[in-house]
């Protein structure tokens, strides 16, 4: 019974190094290990942890949340090389979708990885939303399906499993699950055309697993929240929309899903649901795993999780194993040149007189926190060493100050406002998804996109 519930499991772990404890569990049937941002200190470090992993089990399920653009775990030290899903759908070119994800399958086959928690398809239709914004590939359905397959296709076709995510759509959403449960106030008919359409894109195009988000949707079920909810994830997901793949669980660890029940009773509740693999959270301790496995095998025991619903979930982590092993570099993809990527900016009539003034420009970026799905992930010109302090500015140079997630209020405005009183020429640029008030949008902040807007801004 152990070894059935150890094979529903993706546990993170603390430390940069691979504990005793991972192994242990990968010995005794552990299905999969994710990797986070703060288990990489360098390029050699991260490869010869993989191959740590890899050794102790060539079948495990190795993972991490590579989706390009702002969120990156390969590139957590230097931003990635990717634009990102927000100007790929700028871009609306699927050969250069599918060519973004089949580089990063290139990528993460090199290392060993062979399950990537990618692509985001939900449809940001709420422009203020803290943790989707740039993650998505747009604000329409039509639009986010096609490049959701487009995606799918590119990194499975290279040989690595993808998982849309965060099923049935996080976009309509003003609160970050990872720190409060959000609620969707629309009706079936909206989640059908809006919400669901991306999903279907994917299963049509063969998606090998398909992530939950914690959400509530009560025009779904007004009890549970998506994880939980047996009507979301088997009547809807498996019954009504014919998904036969693997159900994967968001972090359990964040605040939508266990902040009252804790993230024991958590698991069991989303293996009853009809999840099959589920996320444990970055900072997995041996003692949290082990009282995960414990509830799991109570649960069974007492009737609260049917035997045969456990068996069916190791079923369906094992044989995603089995479809997608870990294969080596295909060297199929490509990255967006920069010149495609700034055709992705949206520029205001001030950002094009800006950048025809003869002056030298500067540019100056603002501190912007992150959400807690993308880390601390260097972005922006100061990734690219492109900035000048304000203290250092010159008399006769142009500015451009750079910051993201610019809501009303923020204070990047009112340092504009005292730059141009100065007599100063000065441009607001937004790294991320529009909110109003900015010059310049990019659409994103990972290193491939600031380095096209310091192009943009500072030529030569």
């Amino acid at each position: 019974m152990r070894t059935l519930a150890a094979g529903t499991l993706m546990p993170g772990f603390r430390g940069t190094r691979v504990p005793d404890w991972i192994i242990s569990a990968l010995d005794s049937g552990l299905a999969s290990v994710c990797i986070y941002g703060p288990n990489i200190a360098s390029p050699e470090q991260l490869t010869g942890l993989m191959r740590q992993l890899r050794a102790a089990s060539p079948s495990a399920l190795l993972t991490l949340d590579e989706e390009g653009g702002d969120v990156t775990r390969l590139h957590y030290l230097t931003g990635s090389d990717q634009p990102g899903n927000a100007v790929l759908g700028r871009l609306d070119d699927e050969s250069v979708t599918t060519a973004a994800a089949a580089q990063i399958a290139d990528e993460l086959n090199a290392l060993g990885f062979n399950l990537n928690l990618a692509p985001d398809a939900d449809v940001n239709s709420t422009a203020s939303n803290p943790v989707i914004g740039v993650r998505s590939f747009g604000a329409e359905a039509p639009l986010v399906a096609q490049h959701t397959a487009a995606w799918v296709r590119g990194l499975q076709r290279s040989g690595v499993a993808a998982c849309a995510k965060h099923f049935p759509g996080h976009g309509d959403t003003a609160t970050d699950s990872h720190l409060a449960l959000p609620t969707i106030e629309v009706d079936r008919e909206t989640l059908a055309e809006r919400e669901l359409a991306p999903f279907a894109a994917a299963i049509a195009a063969g998606v090998a697993s398909i992530m939950t988000s914690h959400i509530m949707v009560p025009a779904l079920d007004a009890e549970n929240p998506a994880t939980f909810s047996p009507g979301i994830l088997h009547d809807l997901l498996r019954r009504d929309m014919g998904f036969s793949g693997a159900i994967v669980t968001d972090a359990l660890d964040m605040a939508g899903a266990s902040a009252v029940t804790g993230i024991e009773a958590a698991a069991v509740h989303a293996l009853a649901a009809g999840a099959d693999l589920l996320c444990l959270g970055s900072e997995t301790s041996p003692e949290r795993f082990e009282a995960i496995i414990d509830a799991i095998v109570v649960a069974v025991r007492v009737g609260k999780l049917p035997l045969a619903r456990l068996q069916d979930a190791v079923r369906r982590t094992a044989l995603l194993a089995a479809d997608y092993p870990a294969t080596g570099p295909t060297a199929a993809g490509r990255t967006p040149d920069r010149h495609s990527i700034t055709g992705a900016f949206e520029l205001s009539d001030a950002a094009r007189r800006w950048l025809a003034l003869p002056a030298e420009p500067a540019l100056v970026q603002i501190d912007s926190e992150a959400n807690m799905a993308v880390g601390g992930v260097p972005w922006g010109p100061a990734a690219v060493q492109a900035t000048t302090r304000p203290a250092d500015l010159s008399a006769q140079a142009k500015v451009a100050l750079i910051g993201r997630n610019l809501e009303a209020g923020h204070s990047i405005f009112q340092v504009a406002d005292s730059l141009r009183a100065d007599g100063r020429e000065v441009i607001v640029v937004e790294c991320g998804w529009p909110r109003g008030g900015a010059d310049i949008v990019t659409f994103g902040a990972s290193r491939a996109v600031s380095a096209a807007l310091v192009g943009l801004l500072a030529p030569g």
